[in-house]
């Protein structure tokens, strides 16, 4: 019986094959196996032992295994029990020396490693495409806007540009989250190593080379929780990231701005009123993003624990964790389709941006009259009085200006006529899209560059 929507709704396979159930299992008897190796090398166990555990891991039994925990009330050790019992003489020394946690945080790090590539590969793509998108809209002219009024011309590239920049940082606080996160714990019941002896560091050692990880450097029963608060809250800033694109696209998909739109095909947008186009795939990433920045506050309640540790973290952690990256997940999938599908109007931004006959050139005019030798905050005074009597008027500013007497003595008409054109006062618009796609580019070389020498 499936009830939670991440079951059936949300997150991709591939992502909800680690937090499965059988997932979360495989990933903690690969530890184990581990463990067996590192036993090996000390003489403990041999090879042949080995393969035999091997081979019981390839056909887990969950319903066996949970009948183990109801008896047993504790799932890592319904877990070490089932699969010792079934590799017989074999599997006498699994789970030698170790706590639950070694096996559980060692295995959260595997997790997060294989969660990580996961989002971090959908982030590249839809970076690329943003980037792409800046570069395909630089100069496409439109209104910029603050405190939702119209403020200045800028361009739809330029508005793109801006994601590319927010969410590349994004990447970057991800990437380096990931040195302080996925790290092995193999130290024992309270940390010290004390259950292998003169043996523990040759332990730990070899188990973290099996695994491809590097240990934290000292650990209570458990690995730090800073690094699951860490991860917890920068999956909530580019979830936050992703709501701010889905607010845009919602904002400037209705009807009497109609800038952006979702492209939504035959895609029912109402059950009764037939003639509407929801931005649903939008508003989905702006209602997840509410979820998971709510987690945050739990992940960090996880990181003060009794003493060496309690078990306040556990049940929580079951919930966040999961969730956490499955909900990221879907908004990434999610804002790669609204990309892909963006419908863009220009013609309309056009209209938009000359709602207001010209009056978002006042600072235009302000400027170039202090350029001319008015102070500053006299041109400024002048400029919004013909901004207002432009409005009040129901004329535009072009008009006010040519008929006033005070600026046709700094300007001729035609200097009137370039000050007051949106398409003269875009700046450094250009430079700053590919300043912000060079910052990209600089990140996602660094990160192909770690991937070739990871694989090497």
């Amino acid at each position: 019986m499936n009830i939670c929507p991440l079951d059936w709704r949300y997150g991709s396979d591939e992502m909800r094959k680690i937090f499965s159930r059988e997932g979360i299992i495989r990933y903690r008897i690969q530890v184990e196996i581990a463990l067996l190796y590192a036993l090996k090398d000390l003489g403990y166990v041999s090879q042949e032992d080995i393969n035999v555990v091997e081979k019981v891991s390839e056909n887990i039994d969950l319903s066996e295994i949970d009948k183990l925990e109801e008896k047993l009330g504790h799932d890592v050790m319904a877990m070490v029990v089932w699969l010792a019992e079934k590799s017989g003489e074999s599997g006498k020394f699994i789970h030698f020396g170790a706590t639950s946690y070694d096996i559980v945080d060692t295995a959260y790090a595997l997790m997060f490693r294989d969660a990580l590539n996961i989002i971090e590969r959908k982030l590249l793509e839809i970076l690329d495409t943003l980037s792409q998108m800046s570069i395909k809209y630089k100069d496409t002219i439109m209104i910029g806007r603050t405190h939702g009024q119209h403020a200045l011309p800028i361009t739809l590239g330029f508005k793109f540009a801006n994601y590319v920049y927010e969410l590349s940082r994004s990447l970057e606080r991800i990437k380096d989250t990931e040195r302080r996160l996925i790290k092995g714990k193999f130290a024992g019941a309270v940390g010290t190593m004390a259950a292998w002896g003169d043996k523990g560091r040759i332990i730990e050692e070899k188990v973290m080379q099996k695994l491809g990880l590097t240990p934290h450097e000292i650990s209570t029963q458990v690995a730090p929780r800073d690094g699951f608060a860490e991860i917890i809250s920068d999956l909530a800033i580019l979830a936050s990231q992703l709501d701010r694109f889905a607010l845009e696209v919602r904002e400037l998909m209705r009807p009497e701005i109609r800038e952006l739109s979702e492209g939504v095909g035959n895609r029912v947008g109402s059950s009764t009123m037939p003639h509407k186009e929801n931005p649903v795939t939008a508003e989905k990433i702006s209602g997840l993003a509410k979820v998971i920045r709510g987690l945050c506050l739990t992940e960090l309640e996880n990181i003060p624990l009794w003493h060496e540790r309690d078990l306040t973290n556990s049940s929580s952690e079951r919930i966040v964790l999961s969730h956490a990256f499955l909900i990221i997940d879907e908004m990434l999938d999610s804002m790669l389709s609204l990309l892909h599908n963006l419908i863009v109007y220009p013609e309309n931004m056009k209209k938009n941006i000359e709602i207001t006959k010209g009056l978002i050139m006042a600072e235009s005019l302000m400027i170039n009259l202090t350029l001319k030798g008015m102070p500053r905050h006299i041109a400024h005074e002048l400029s919004m009085k013909l901004s207002r009597d432009a409005e009040n008027n129901g004329r535009s500013l072009l008009e006010e200006a040519m008929e006033n007497e005070v600026i046709k003595k700094y300007f001729t008409a035609d200097e009137i006529r370039r000050i007051l054109d949106p398409n003269n006062y875009l700046g450094q618009t250009e430079y700053l899209i590919q300043r912000a796609i060079k910052y990209y580019e600089k990140l996602k070389q660094e990160y192909n560059l770690k991937i070739q020498n990871t694989n090497s």
